[in-house]
């Protein structure tokens, strides 16, 4: 279901079907992303280790796949005041769509 600021709502599905997370954006990637960021950050992007993600989409039977990781990093140097010195950052890439079954 599209909102009406044009994005749509992600459900992050665990193995045993629970949805306890919900992440928006204007695509399934951008939905994977923030749910990536929020993975346990290893020390390199090298030494990150991928994790499935699977994101149903609200009001579809879609869920689509990722695997993502996460790692710590230096902040910019134009970093605002408020961002701390050390931040995650994160990267998915997709492994297909799945359709539930009713």
């Amino acid at each position: 279901m599209v909102r009406e600021d044009g994005k749509r709502n992600f459900a992050l599905r665990e193995t045993d079907g629970d949805e306890e997370s919900v992440y928006s954006g204007n695509t399934p990637r951008q939905a994977a992303l923030k749910a990536a960021r929020r993975l346990d950050p290893a020390s390199s992007e090298d030494e990150a280790s991928g994790t499935e993600l699977r994101l149903r989409e609200k009001g579809t039977d879609k869920v689509h796949i990722y695997d993502g990781w996460a790692w710590r990093e230096s902040a910019p140097d134009n970093k605002p005041d408020w961002m701390p010195g050390e931040i995650t950052e994160a990267n998915v890439s997709k492994k297909g769509i799945e359709h539930l079954e009713s």
